[in-house]
């Protein structure tokens, strides 16, 4: 996997619900794991943009609701420090269901992705309507 140039803060962590800005199908879910998170043992694992996470929708459409999903974090409130000495911060917390090959569930993307996402998920970003 490409290493990020920015530094992301890693805000999420377990618990935290962020928005699915896909047509997949759901529409909130709930961090339950970090996919590749390395910590100190009794330490809750944390994310943030351009991190894979295991995720269970809690609403959307009736089959979808309860299920373990792969997502990719795509926006996140707390700024990002691009290496430029640019600040980038959304308005939300935001998600894309991903399959086992990295590869988006829907066919479109409702808002911007981060441009680190851009670098390291290429099929995400072409279905998005912007890359910021």
């Amino acid at each position: 996997m490409k290493g990020l140039g920015s530094h992301i803060p890693k805000t999420l962590t377990l618990g935290s619900r962020l928005l699915c800005h896909d047509n997949s199908g759901a529409k909130l879910v709930e961090i339950i794991g970090v996919s590749g998170y390395r910590g100190v043992r009794g330490r809750n694992p944390h994310a943030g943009v351009g991190d894979t996470i295991i995720a269970a929708v809690k609403k959307g459409k009736p089959d979808m609701v309860k299920k373990k999903v792969k997502a990719v974090i795509v926006r996140q409130k707390k700024e990002i420090r691009r290496p430029s000495g640019l600040r980038v911060s959304f308005e939300d917390n935001a998600c894309v269901l991903v399959n086992d090959e990295k590869l988006p569930i829907g066919t479109e993307i409702k808002g911007v992705v981060a441009k680190e996402i851009a670098e390291r998920f290429p099929k995400v970003a072409a279905i998005a309507p912007g890359v910021v």
